[in-house]
């Protein structure tokens, strides 16, 4: 499918995807390994459900004002001091962790610190992907740049599944900050000439109205928006689920990290997938929409962990291809001084309501049913999607 790859004629593109790459999958290497740090201390969803909430409450809280920063800013420079902020949290968890002073109060704190780097790293880093290529390939650079997303998805779960019992997990945390080093060289590297730098939104004004405004003014967009929003509270949460839902059903929290991968492998297929389409429908979101809702029901009660490993693949297709038709759904319809807001906005009701829906999540395991924890977010989308296909084929 030479289309589905064709951001990648831009040299700038090339590198940048090769340095993010293996940044990412550091990244999955330290988000696996506190996941189970903090059940192994706790054994308890709520607390993963808490740790994963600290981690985005910084987005919910102030994400679209730094959308609005990094259509005012540099992105390339933006994303060098986001970058920088995140390999520093993840050596200094490291040496907490090695020195024997890890607790979970201090994960929760770490998760917070790293919170506040990413609420800006987001919409700068994406943001600066729509500069690497020309504007009619800025719909394939976003898909591709979900695919590297989840494509070190596959790899750094399952590296922390080898690795965390003979290393530990206070040497996958250095391994991640290690890793930064990929991403920032790249970022030094870029070749400044060849990029397609949009306009600078101006100073002042009221840059976060203006693009809650642009939302609200295209309905079919709006009802996207609301459906994207309620998906992403309740049916992504089996990274918080998992831990669990693996111990107790089917044989031991060490199925974590390889259940990530291959949803990992699902999700990378669902990323190429949309970005082979010339363009991106709201009947291709709203139906991965639905294969979400249906794959979390199913997965909730798998029998096996095989069933698991095989309900996984289309779990991660579509979640992948619903973020990636989202993100390129919002750059279709979007000026390009409205960018980074634009993704801030996809940011925030992605990874910002992981704080409600997380803990709630947690809370759901701990107390109702490990089970149920998983299929209510999946009922819960399923429902979404329905509203929004009737919305849609009204307007």
């Amino acid at each position: 499918m030479p289309g589905t790859f064709r951001a990648l004629q831009h040299r700038n593109a090339r590198r940048f995807y090769s340095g993010l790459l293996v940044s990412t999958v550091g990244s999955w290497l330290q988000l696996t390994a506190m996941s189970l740090l903090v059940y192994r201390l706790t054994e308890s969803a709520t607390a993963v459900g808490i740790t994963w909430a600290l981690q985005f409450l910084p987005m919910l809280v102030f994400g679209v004002w730094a959308g609005a920063v990094a259509d005012r800013h540099d992105r390339r420079r933006l994303t060098l001091l986001t970058q920088s902020g995140q390999a520093i949290q993840a050596l200094t968890l490291a040496v907490i962790d090695l020195a024997g002073l890890v607790s979970v109060p201090v994960i929760y704190v770490m998760a917070l610190a790293l919170g506040v780097v990413n609420a800006f790293d987001n919409p700068a880093r994406r943001g600066f992907v729509t500069e690497l290529v020309e504007p009619h390939d800025i719909g394939n650079a976003m898909a591709l740049n979900t695919a590297v997303m989840t494509g070190s998805r596959i790899i750094g779960p399952a590296l922390a599944a080898l690795l965390v019992g003979p290393l530990g997990t206070g040497w996958l945390f250095l391994l991640n900050g290690v890793s930064y080093l990929a991403i920032l060289g790249v970022l030094l590297a870029i070749d400044q000439a060849e990029l397609f730098t949009a306009e600078r939104a101006p100073r002042g004004g009221q840059p976060v109205r203006d693009a809650m405004q642009h939302v609200r003014s295209d309905r079919v967009l709006f009802v996207t928006f609301v459906t994207f929003a309620v998906v992403s509270t309740f049916g992504f949460n089996y990274n918080i689920v998992i831990p669990k839902l693996a111990d107790l059903n089917w044989g031991g929290d060490h199925w974590f990290g390889w259940l990530l991968a291959v949803v990992s492998v699902g999700s990378l297929f669902g990323s190429l997938a949309t970005a082979s389409r010339v363009s991106v429908s709201s009947w291709w979101f709203l139906g991965n929409g639905l294969v979400i809702g249906a794959s979390c029901v199913a997965m909730a009660w798998a029998p096996s962990v095989v069933w698991a490993f095989v309900l996984s693949l289309p779990l991660g297709f579509s979640g992948a291809a619903f973020v990636a038709g989202m993100n390129t759904l919002t750059q279709q319809a979007c000026p390009p001084a409205m960018r980074g807001r634009m993704l801030a906005l996809v940011g925030v009701a992605f990874l910002g309501s992981t704080p409600i829906g997380g803990p709630l999540s947690g809370l759901v395991g701990d107390l109702i049913s490990v089970e149920w924890s998983l299929a209510y977010g999946g009922i819960i989308s399923a429902a979404a999607v329905a509203w929004a296909w009737r919305r849609v084929r009204m307007l």
